[in-house]
């Protein structure tokens, strides 16, 4: 009996190979926003590495390592949240972060500290990880205003 179990467990095993569920494709997101978030904080340590040492620049340097590592953190800790209005919160705090970093990097670049190219991809994935904290932050609000909406 239980060989006949086994068996039908490798097949159904097989089959299902290559196949991803729901619950998969959420991992796979999640995996591949904290992974973008992590990617995006080395990028940022990177510039600062890059940086002038005159006062300015060390100035940005230091606010661009605490901003430019803090989402990546700050999600990480969205990832255990104890409520929808507690990950929220903590959503909104790396999408400030992402928004304080973008800045600095614009800075950066008007003052000249570092040219395009060494700053262009530090910019672009920060103003695409704006736009996907903007939109779960709206997605989230939805979900708290349709929950609240069931309850009265």
């Amino acid at each position: 009996m239980i060989f006949i179990f086994k068996i039908l467990t490798l097949r159904f095993n097989h089959s299902m190979k290559g196949i991803s569920t729901m619950a998969d494709e959420k991992s796979k997101r999640r995996y591949d926003l904290e992974g973008r978030l992590i990617n995006f904080a080395v990028i940022c340590l990177d510039v600062v590495d890059k940086l002038p040492k005159s006062l300015g620049a060390q100035t940005l340097a230091r606010q661009l390592s605490k901003s430019g590592t803090s989402p990546a953190l700050n999600y990480g800790e969205a990832q255990a949240a104890e409520s929808n209005r507690d990950f929220l919160h903590k959503i909104k705090i790396c999408l400030k972060e992402l928004r304080e970093s973008q800045i600095c990097l614009q800075i950066i670049l008007r003052k000249s500290y570092l040219d395009s190219e060494t700053v262009g991809p530090a910019m672009r994935e920060a103003s695409e990880l704006v736009a996907i904290f903007t939109k779960s932050v709206q997605t989230t609000k939805g979900k708290i205003a349709s929950k609240a909406k069931g309850k009265m």
